[in-house]
């Protein structure tokens, strides 16, 4: 199975390399456009990577635009790893995200808001379906809120049927981003990004490490026992006193309350006010009594430390070219899969 993934995504890298070159004539490059409809207009849009494009034409031309709600792995290099996977072949995955973007027509919206980086934010429910339904992408929101019901739902029937990036482990949090202290010595504080399988939302997984270039960063995490979260969300819905408040709560997001809480002693952000108190009252008193079931930790999801000027080009970092390294070091053979 591995090895025909591997040539199918040796296949498609190529295209993808040979599509890029500096040598492509003008109307292969053009191929490359895509068409989105944008507030409305059709606009051409040429995609970077499997959740961003830049604006060809219209009165955006120019825009380069960061696609919100879902969350694709970085296409420069073999950068992540979790389960039985290598990440090479994450890599390959994330390639394919970058194909299925370019073949679509898409609907996105904007209101003209712009990230931390200074890129357009883009709405597009039906790329975001598209790539979270064939496991390309995960759910994702900028901070501890809840990502769309659909989306969940969408990422769940992924998962459970093993489709793209799940098909060989599901870790609680994926890491998506790593900055080691020296990237910039004057933060008090310095951060890895995680975006959580469950519901969406991301944390700052805040330290003060420094990573040597290609460093492997995996992420420890703290699981809870899932029968008991389950059996405690049920318990809320069935108590006379919890359940009208917790009525208008959907269950991933109940679900997590308990999980987090099972974990951290904590509720996320997003709790109600109203059912946050009675809720709390109700876990610190299973979590006394057992109910909530033992955590384990366990490896989760890693990534490779590599400065952005190292990304690409004459500087990229060796780590970056070819198959890559594993976390244990020991590099891609085709012989061991």
């Amino acid at each position: 199975m591995r090895k025909s993934v591997l040539n199918l995504v040796a296949l498609l890298v190529l295209a993808l390399a040979l599509g890029s070159s500096a040598g492509t004539p003008s109307h292969a490059i053009a191929d490359e456009w895509t068409r989105v409809f944008v507030n409305g207009q059709l606009v051409p849009v040429r995609f970077n990577d499997g959740d961003s494009f830049r604006v060809q034409g219209g009165p955006l031309a120019g825009s380069q635009c960061r696609l919100g709600g879902f969350n694709t792995l970085e296409s420069f290099g073999p950068a992540h790893q979790w389960g039985d996977w290598h990440p090479y072949e994450l890599f390959v995955i994330a390639k394919q995200a970058l194909a299925n973007g370019r073949r679509g027509t898409w609907h996105c919206t904007t209101d003209g808001n712009r990230d931390g980086y200074g890129r357009l934010l883009m709405d597009c429910p039906d790329l975001a379906m598209s790539h979270i339904s064939q496991g390309l992408a995960m759910a994702y929101m900028v901070d501890d809120s809840p990502t769309r019901p659909e989306y969940i739902r969408a990422q769940r029937e992924a998962i459970e049927n093993r489709r793209g990036m799940w098909a060989h482990g599901v870790p609680d949090y994926v890491m998506t981003s790593v900055h080691s202290a020296d990237e910039d010595p004057s933060r008090e504080h310095h951060y890895n990004r995680l975006i959580s399988t469950h519901d969406g939302h991301s944390e700052s997984m805040q330290h003060n490490d420094t990573y040597a270039e290609c460093a492997w960063v995996c992420n420890d995490e703290i699981r809870a026992d899932e029968r008991a979260v389950e059996a405690s969300a049920r318990r809320v819905r069935e108590d006379a006193t919890l359940a009208p408040l917790a009525a208008d709560v959907p269950n991933y997001q109940l679900l997590e309350m308990v999980r987090r809480y099972a974990r951290l002693g904590e509720l996320p952000e997003y709790t109600p006010s109203a059912l946050a108190e009675p809720l709390r009252a109700r876990l610190a008193s299973e979590r006394t009594s057992g109910q909530l079931g033992q955590t384990r930790t366990e490896r989760g999801s890693c990534m490779i430390a590599v400065p952005f000027g190292r990304w690409y080009g004459r500087e990229r970092a060796t780590c970056l070219r070819g198959h890559g390294t594993a976390p244990d070091g020991t590099r891609w053979s085709h012989a061991s899969h």
